[in-house]
């Protein structure tokens, strides 16, 4: 057995969100589906609403201390430290 769900949003974002579906050949009413699976098996919202999440929050509290700031002479240096793992 099977019941209808309908929702209301902007002609712009279905629009956009179905040709992202259509690129991985997801229908509406699959996305919806799996969402729903996700959201059983999770008990909760089944992606990050903790925006911004604990990590952010913690890389924003840490930019505050100036002694915890990284500091590069350029784009390079930068660049360099951040692919040197």
């Amino acid at each position: 057995m099977t019941t209808k769900i309908q929702a209301r949003i902007s002609d712009s974002l279905k629009a956009e969100g179905e040709l992202i579906l259509k690129k991985l050949g997801i229908t509406t009413t699959e996305l919806m589906r799996m969402t729903f699976r996700q959201l059983v098996m999770k008990k909760g919202i089944p992606f990050d609403v903790n925006i911004p999440n604990p990590e952010t929050i913690e890389s924003f509290d840490e930019a505050k201390d100036p002694q915890k700031i990284t500091r590069y002479a350029d784009a390079k240096e930068a660049i360099a430290d951040m692919w040197k793992d």
